[in-house]
Parts: structure tokens; sequence; C-alpha cells
């Protein structure tokens, strides 16, 4: 027999067996670990009430619109997340007062609305988070001052109201304007930015039935109108984005109350009127959506202390008006929604220094007024 013959059996013995043994997977043996999995990016319009959904290259970290796209929303879609295992997206409708839910095609990125969606939540919500397990979601409501929680039916991806919610922002006679909302990765705390107040409010979460409770010293002070809000991979830092004084308040997390602190140096010069904010997988790095300088700003985490130094060569060129942005699952691609421009900036990440190169085509072509984005990576 042929010697090359026998390599090639031998190789896809090896795989067979890799697999009935259940330790990996065919890539993981013949393409070094690398995944292979779809990867799809999702961006809510404001103006146009509907939902861009786009196909990630996986090398490129272009975008293209997903077949269909763009899929039917609510009046004035604003926050969206998906859940851990990247099968359902959650989009809260600021204009409409409630929140819409989708099944995520595995394969296309394709969005199908769950049944019974769209789900009842407070009034004018913005923000919408989903727990770290997938089994609640959290939405805050900024003109009824509270938040809507909701537990997800693992099979559908429905929602059902908790008992109790919605959850009191605080005082009833004070106005607090929830906006961003946030669960860090043990699932234990809910952080919400309250941009009337100035403020952000910290919940302890019930595991087993999602509750709320406020946690005691909240709310925490920030900066000028906080909008969003941000928790480190280690669960050890939060950031927020003051709107007005344009700044990002950092606070150390403590694990074991969900008490906030401030960090020393906080709050840390930002570009125009920030809103956006997330922290990259590898918890290295913080960026920033400054909707008044159509730009991004770029930290390094110091790992210790949770401070952060801005980065050669940031604030990075956005389009006009950005406000959302998300950082994709490998940690290789950020992508930045210009509400004023209708479209979305995408870049690379220098792994090593953090800093952001656009993709070539970028800007990519959105619907009127995008404002949130979200990856996913269905298991």
């Amino acid at each position: 027999m042929n010697k090359n013959r026998l390599i090639v059996l031998a190789a896809v013995a090896l795989v067979a067996a890799a697999i009935v043994a259940g330790c990996c997977t065919p890539n993981d043996i013949l393409g070094g670990g690398l995944s292979t999995l779809p990867e799809f990016a999702y961006v809510s319009n404001e103006n146009s009430g509907n939902l861009s959904a786009y196909t990630v290259d996986l090398t490129s970290g272009a975008l293209a619109a997903v077949v269909g796209s763009p899929f039917a929303g609510e009046s004035d879609p604003r926050g969206v997340a998906v859940d851990p295992s990247g099968k359902f997206l959650y989009m809260a409708n600021a204009g409409a007062n409630n929140v819409s839910a989708y099944t995520i095609d595995a394969t296309s990125g394709a969005l199908t609305p769950v049944a019974g969606s769209p789900f009842t939540a407070g009034t004018g919500p913005r923000g919408v988070a989903v727990d770290p397990s997938g089994k609640f979601v959290y939405v805050a409501n900024e003109t009824s001052n509270d938040i809507s929680a909701y537990s997800i039916t693992a099979t559908s991806g429905a929602l059902t109201p908790l008992a109790g919610s919605p959850f009191a922002e605080g005082e009833e006679e004070e106005q607090y304007g929830p906006r961003g909302v946030a669960v860090d990765p043990s699932g234990k705390f809910v952080y919400v930015t309250n941009h009337l107040a100035d403020n952000v409010s910290a919940f302890s979460i019930t595991a087993t039935s999602g509750a709320l409770t406020q946690i005691p010293g909240s709310p925490f002070p920030s900066g000028n109108t906080p909008f969003n809000v941000a928790v480190d991979p280690s669960g050890k830092f939060v950031y927020v984005t003051n709107h007005l004084s344009g700044d990002v308040t950092a606070y150390t997390l403590n694990a074991a109350s969900g008490a906030l602190t401030q960090i020393t140096g906080s709050p840390f010069t930002s570009g125009s009127q920030p809103h956006g904010v997330v922290v990259d997988p590898s918890g290295k790095f913080v960026y920033v959506a400054n909707h008044g300088s159509a730009s991004v700003s770029a930290y390094s985490i110091n790992a210790s202390s949770g401070a952060l130094t801005e980065l050669a060569g940031s604030p990075f060129a956005a389009g006009n008006g950005p406000y959302g942005l998300a950082a994709d699952p490998s940690g290789k691609f950020v992508y930045v929604a210009n509400n004023s421009s209708g479209d979305v900036s995408a870049y690379s990440i220098n792994a090593t220094s953090g800093a952001l190169t656009p993709l070539a085509g970028s800007p990519f072509a959105a619907g009127s007024g995008p404002h949130g984005v979200a990856v996913a990576r269905p298991q």
C-alpha cells in the first residue's frame, strides 16, 4: 500500500477514535483547536425600528449582511444582548415599552421572533443584560424608574416576569433615570447607571429566583450623567461612562458584598459625551464610544488596581455619533454603532497593545440610527 495513503488512513482513524472518546472535534485535531463556529453581529436601529444582522468573517472580522436583514423590531429599539449560549437575542424597545426576543439560527444568523414576543417591560426601557447562567434577563426602564426582571425558558427563549418585578431603583419620589445595566461574571450582582441621579445602583441576585435586592451603600456616586456600565471578566472592576462630564468612573468590586469603591485616579478622561463601554474578553483593555467627538477611547487596565491608562493613538476615529459597542468573543474585533452616520465601524484589536485598526470595508452599512451592538457565537 502507498505510504502516503497509510499516513492519511492513520490520521483519519486517530480523528475518529478521538471523537468517539468525546475528547474533541475534528477541527480541534486537524485545525490546531481553532474554532470554526460561526459568529454574528447584531445592531439595533432606533430610528428605523429594526435590527441589522451580520455574519462575522472569523479571519478578517468583516461584516456581511445576513439574508433577511434587517429584521423587524418595535418602536425605538435601544439596548441589545445575547444569552451566553448564543441561542437567543433580547432587545429593549424604548418607544414600545417592551422587550423583543428572538431565536438565532446557529448556521445563518437569521432571527425568528420567540412565541409571545414582545414581552411587556416598564416605561422607556433602555439597557438590557443577560446573566452568565442564561437564566435571567434584566432591563433598565428609564422613565418608570425601575428594573424589569425575567426568567428565560431554556427551550424557547420566552420571558416570564420574576416575582417582585419590576424592582425599584430607590426612593419613589426621586427620579433616577436608569439607563445602562450589567451583570457581573459570577452572576451574583447587577449594576445600573442612573443618569438623572449621577450614581450607580447595585443589587444582589437571589440565585434561585433571580430576584434583586439593593446592596448596602447603594447607590454609589459616579460622574455627571452616567450612561453605561461594564464589568471586567475577572469580576474585580466596574467601569461607567459619564456622558456630560466626559470621563469614566472606575470602581473595585467587592466579591463578597458587591459594593463598589472608586479606584485611585478615577474618573479617567475620555472623549466628548462618552456613551457605550466594553471590556475586551482578555480583561486587558477598555473601549469607550465617544458620541460627541466621533471616536473610541482605548485604555489598558492595571491588573492590580483596575486603573486606566489611555493607549498610544487613542482616541481612534469612528463614524458620526457613536453609541453602543461590543467586542467579539475571541477578543480580536470591536464593533461600534454610529448613530448619526447610520453605519458600524469595525476594528481589529492588537493583542499586545490594545490599539485599534479599522478593518477593510469599514464602516459597514446599518439601518437608521444604529444604537446597540451585540455579538453572538452560537454553541
